[in-house]
């Protein structure tokens, strides 16, 4: 399978933080040839493991597999579902948004509605409407028509978007962040081959609401250093400071080096810059961003691991669809396991 396809596999598949069942199962099927081993810890990451020698650091590499998204909350007795958000998401983009509830009984497609503009009052059509203002219609007539469909409390709710390229190199589609980071690592897998180094590499549960799974993945594997691999804001577009970020899309990976969670350790930075310029990857220096990553929890976990984060520069993250450059991904890929093979002479 290409990287595209596999991207495309992934990003269509529903992963709501917390409920990323559909995701893990598929990166079990993606990981398993090139591993020794597949663990499904506690929490449900999933861990696949190649072995190298007792005597060379244990890496982990770390891709969230949740998305953003939303969950039902209530369902009136009218039959409109009334619902939370599940992580960081802007309510501005919400209205009118084509979604999919995943009930117990399947599928159900829908839209977020609310009070049209005709009939609101001009200082209604000034502000944002809150989402807690917002409604997901599924056509259904009553609460106990929604019930007989399936649809309960608690049901994920994911955005309608399907992955579609533009070109020859670009795509857009949902859930990049943090599908175009479990591709880097399934990809970084593939180009392995043999390493003297234990890698485990861990696709985490519920980054999104707090890097949660990173933290219980981390204390179990009990790594001697670790890379997330996610996505980064692509400040390329109208609008962006370049002192709000200078990542652009296309060129390269983008390598932390602090965030609002994360100093990057120097000799996990100096392995990825040196990396970097002795393969001739095309890179980016990225600090000061307001977000973290899963390496920002792994890091602080245990006595302390020495972390690093390599991202993939993306465009409109956090929204129903994102764009991204498939080469950024490759050389993500490419950079991981070049830094790999060099490990052993800086730890």
């Amino acid at each position: 399978m290409s990287l595209n396809e596999t991207l495309e596999k992934l990003s269509n598949a529903c992963g709501v933080t917390g409920r990323e069942n559909e995701v893990r199962e598929l990166m079990i099927q993606l990981m398993k040839p090139y591993a020794d081993e597949i663990v499904v810890d506690r929490l449900e990451n999933v861990i696949a493991i190649k072995k190298g020698k007792s005597t060379a650091p244990k890496i982990m590499l770390a891709a969230h597999m949740d998305e953003v998204g939303l969950m039902v909350k209530t369902i009136t007795k009218e039959g409109f579902l009334q619902f939370t958000k599940m992580g960081g998401i802007d309510d501005r983009i919400l209205p009118a948004q084509k979604v999919i509830v995943f009930s117990r009984k399947g599928t159900f497609p829908g839209i977020i509605g609310s009070k049209p503009p005709h009939i609101q009052k001009e200082e209604e059509r000034k502000k944002v409407i809150n989402f807690d203002e917002l409604f997901i219609d599924i056509g259904a007539e009553s609460k106990e028509d929604a019930a007989a469909l399936g649809v309960a409390i608690g049901d994920p709710v994911g955005f309608d978007v399907k992955y579609t390229q533009l070109g020859k190199d670009v795509v857009i589609g949902k859930a990049f962040d943090n599908r175009a980071g479990c591709v880097a690592m399934v990809e970084a897998l593939k180009l392995m081959e043999k390493t003297d180094c234990t890698v485990c590499a861990v696709g985490t549960v519920q980054e999104e609401v707090g890097l949660r799974g990173a933290a219980t993945a981390a204390f179990g594997v009990d790594p001697d250093l670790a890379l997330a691999l996610d996505v980064t804001i692509a400040g390329d577009v109208p609008g962006v400071r370049e002192f709000d970020t200078s990542v652009k899309m296309g060129k390269g990976p983008a390598i932390t080096i602090s965030d609002s969670g994360l100093i990057t350790h120097p000799k996990v930075l100096r392995v990825l810059l040196d990396t970097a310029e002795e393969e001739k990857i095309p890179f980016q220096l990225e600090s000061g961003l307001l977000g973290s990553t899963d390496a920002a929890r792994i890091s602080i976990t245990r006595q302390g691991i020495p972390s690093g984060t390599v991202s993939i520069p993306t465009r409109y993250i956090h929204s129903p669809v994102g764009m991204l450059s498939l080469k950024d991904i490759e050389n993500s890929a490419k950079l991981t396991v070049a830094a790999i093979q060099r490990i052993s002479k800086y730890f």
